[in-house]
């Protein structure tokens, strides 16, 4: 009987390097092939309905209101001050914001307000601008405190 010899390298025939060529050659191939194929995309010029805005049509930007309410209560729609601090009711800015309202509407224009509150001020009294606002259907408000200089 004949003895197996492990030690031997007859079965290990090591890293073959000529099948990777092969792959890489067909990959290549393929890519070459595809690349051929492909088809080239074009524009089509297509109308959509309807007309485009033109110059005949101006862009409308909205007139921001700025409102500020003072330290003291004192509230000023554009640095034009408006009923005294002490009064809750603000029958002056009320009336003024109806108008301002309005006006939006008849113009088709959107009403935005801007309250720029001092960071000390009561947040009563801007409770009391966000009632006359609310009273003048005024619903587009932003906030911001005042900026120290």
């Amino acid at each position: 009987m004949r003895r197996l010899d492990l030690e031997t390298n007859e079965g290990n025939i090591g890293f073959q390097i000529a099948p990777m060529i092969d792959v890489v050659f067909v990959i290549m191939l393929f890519f070459m092939v595809m690349a051929g194929a492909v088809k080239v995309e074009r524009e089509l010029n297509t109308q959509l309905p309807g007309r485009p805005p033109g110059p005949e049509t101006p862009m409308e930007f909205a007139d921001e209101q700025i409102l500020s309410i003072s330290e003291n209560g004192e509230v000023a729609l554009n640095d034009e001050p408006f009923d005294s601090p002490t009064n809750r009711e603000l029958p002056q800015l009320k009336g003024t914001l109806m108008r301002l309202k309005q006006n939006a509407d008849a113009a088709k224009s959107p009403c935005m307000v801007t309250i720029v509150s001092d960071e000390t001020a009561k947040y009563s009294r801007t409770v009391d601008v966000l009632d006359a606002l609310a009273v003048a259907k005024i619903d587009n408000v932003t906030f911001t405190t005042s900026e120290q200089e």
